[in-house]
């Protein structure tokens, strides 16, 4: 199955246009006709099925037959991710997570970034690319970059933990994290958090964790701990 993406699509929707992009993709690309029957999510959790009606590199108009709910995850993941030196890696990160399961990203700056500043546009790209890919129905939300320290000033919600590298207590991930339930882990950038990072999260309720015995870059260390939240959903 092909899957297309179109956030303005809703539950009432019965005729719409696609924009160039996605209409030249479409016609020139795939080669679609009038008539074929394709599949269309809004990012928002829905499954729809429709049929071209008219086809152009400019402007592909469907006809929407049907619509589902898709059944959600059981639980929600907010990952907390710092910019990584190289773009690729972060993108790598995007993309993967998106095919695991993720529900919310947000960049944080830390002292140690190398990287201060993020490619939004980019970023967004990756994320409906890998959702479509992955033919899933929902568009993980990707925040504004922000400072960590800023960040933990937020309230939130669910169970919180940070991974970090330093000398101290720290529990395995498996065994504490809950089934069903909101989870939110900070990951940091290359050089990791400062002491002052990490007990300024520890303060805010945020658990030590570790993701195992290696040193881990910061997009697999990212990886590994979505595929453990996923893991213990099943």
């Amino acid at each position: 199955m092909q899957l297309f993406y179109n956030p303005d699509l809703h539950e009432d929707s019965e005729v719409f246009s696609f924009g160039k992009e996605e209409s030249h993709h479409i016609s020139k690309v795939l080669r679609k006709k009038t008539g074929d029957n394709i599949h269309i999510t809004n990012g928002k959790g829905f499954l729809f099925e429709g049929v071209i009606q008219e086809i152009a590199p400019k402007a592909c108009t469907v006809e929407i037959t049907d619509c589902y709910e898709k059944k959600l995850r059981n639980y929600y993941l907010h990952m907390v991710v710092a910019p990584t030196k190289i773009n690729d890696r972060y993108e790598w990160f995007l993309e993967k997570a998106t095919e695991i399961g993720v529900d919310e990203i947000t960049p944080i700056i830390c002292e140690h970034s190398e990287r201060k500043t993020i490619k939004k546009e980019r970023f967004e790209k990756v994320l409906i690319a890998a959702m479509k890919q992955s033919l899933q129905t929902v568009l993980p939300k990707l925040n504004d970059a922000i400072a960590v320290n800023d960040f933990l000033k937020q309230e939130q919600n669910g169970q919180l933990f940070i991974a970090h590298c330093q000398p101290t207590p720290k529990h395995t991930l498996k065994l504490k994290v809950k089934q069903e339930t909101d989870v939110t882990i900070l990951i940091g950038p290359e050089g990791d958090f400062t002491n002052e990072e990490i007990e300024m999260a520890l303060e805010q309720n945020f658990e030590p964790i570790t993701l195992g015995r290696n040193r881990l870059r910061t997009e697999t260390a990212a990886i590994i701990a979505c595929s453990q939240i996923s893991f213990y959903n099943q």
